[in-house]
């Protein structure tokens, strides 16, 4: 069967509202690790993680931060407008775009949008909530109109504070919808991995959220090698597939940077890794398709490199197949050509049964909501074994979703 044709029904199964993590554990490390190993699974805790990673094994996990992307505006008319972040416009580029000191622009999703047909919404903030600050700040967020599924958002403020600073004021940190709960300040702190730096998401890598630095520390003793890459996790990640069929499917586009040195890591791997979450996967094997792009065209330009949804699945890249420390090796040699420290670009790519893996070769993840485009990223990793592990993780009492357990899959 083709995977276009995979039917999303098959992807579903019972999950409780009690099976659901409201929160997380007062111990991070301290989560169940569900082990499915060539076919057999068993449990352990996650601190003990490393005893069942192979020495000398490269490691990759999501360095992204998750910003504080909801914002609240009041109308004069008492009416409470949500704008939620979605992704930078003007400025498109992140780092600039957090150090914005006057404007900037941003798509955005709106809560409550009947109620604000049109005119600037204000806020004022207390000039007390910034360093070096004597004067209260006011934001102001107008309409520019539609932008696809999303609003553009054109955002001033006075006091020459940044945008980042403006956020950490002002934001509110998005937890997922299916928590049922206003946000609290606990979450600032558990709903980030202990390793996030690159702000730029508006969901957790939650597989990351188990790792503390004790483990980190565990790891490197076991001779297992890390290395960090960057996707910055978009809203679309909770996108349910409404469409029969998964053809149908619109994936959203994710933002990635990848340093010259992971490439080079990676290659000296052979072009393996194991991939601590599904976006950490999403991230390398995008990078296998990207050396594909650079292989067929080496003058190619960095925007071009952009991976998308159906690519992996068209006849062109299968007549293409090399091995992925090649492909690597070409992206790397492009990298150098074009004189890039970090490869910045994109990736739309959806990973289903019918996918053939080419770098990832385990998977550190949690457990995934039923009929979402992350279960059959695991589908085609385990090759169709997933119910054997979530049949298993239901009757073991283990916890769901971003608050929740985690498993290693070895295929």
């Amino acid at each position: 069967m083709k995977t276009k044709e995979i039917h999303i029904s098959e992807y579903n199964y019972e999950l409780p509202d009690e099976r659901i993590a409201k929160f997380p554990m007062a111990e991070r490390d301290h989560s169940k690790l569900l082990v499915y190993e060539k076919g057999q699974v068993s449990e352990d805790i996650f601190y003990n993680l490393p005893n069942h990673l192979p020495q000398g094994a490269l490691m990759v996990y999501n360095n992204t931060k998750v910003i504080q992307a909801r914002l609240h505006f009041r109308k004069d008319t008492g009416a409470l407008i949500e704008i939620f972040l979605l992704e930078p416009a003007e400025p498109a580029d992140y780092e600039q775009m957090f150090q914005q000191t006057e404007r900037c622009s941003w798509l955005c999703l709106v809560g409550n949008q009947k109620k604000w047909k049109e005119g600037t919404l204000t806020r004022e903030i207390d000039a007390s909530n910034f360093k070096h600050q004597t004067s209260n700040v006011i934001v102001k967020a107008t309409r520019r109109g539609e932008h696809g599924t999303s609003q553009w958002i054109d955002f001033e403020w006075s006091g020459g504070v940044s945008f980042a600073e403006i956020l950490d004021v002002m934001g509110e940190l998005p937890i997922p919808p299916y928590l049922n709960r206003e946000t609290q300040e606990s979450d600032k702190t558990t709903y980030q991995t202990v390793y996030s730096k690159i702000k730029g998401s508006v969901a957790a890598p939650t597989a990351g959220l188990h790792f503390t630095d004790r483990v980190l520390k565990d790891i490197d003793a076991h001779g297992i090698e890390r290395e960090e890459v960057t996707l910055h996790v978009g809203a679309g990640t909770f996108k349910p597939v409404k469409s029969d069929t998964i053809g149908e499917h619109s994936m959203h586009t994710e933002y990635i940077a990848v340093r010259r040195h992971t490439l080079e890591r990676l290659i000296a791997h052979e072009g393996k890794a194991i991939a601590v979450g599904t976006t950490s996967v999403r991230t390398l094997e995008s990078l296998y398709y990207m050396g594909l792009k650079v292989m067929q065209n080496p003058d190619i330009k960095e925007e071009e490199l952009h991976v998308n949804q159906w690519e992996p699945y068209e006849e062109e890249s299968g007549k293409w197949k090399v091995q992925s420390s090649k492909a690597l090796q070409a992206l790397l040699d492009w990298m150098v050509r074009n004189e890039l420290t970090v490869l910045h670009s994109s990736t739309q790519i959806i990973i289903a049964p019918g996918y053939e893996y080419h770098i990832v070769k385990m998977l550190i993840t949690n457990f995934h909501q039923p009929q979402s485009t992350l279960l059959l990223l695991v589908s085609a990793f385990v090759k169709g074994d997933w119910h054997k592990i979530y049949d298993y993780a239901l009757a073991h009492d283990f916890r769901f979703l971003s608050y929740g357990d985690s498993s290693l899959l070895i295929p």
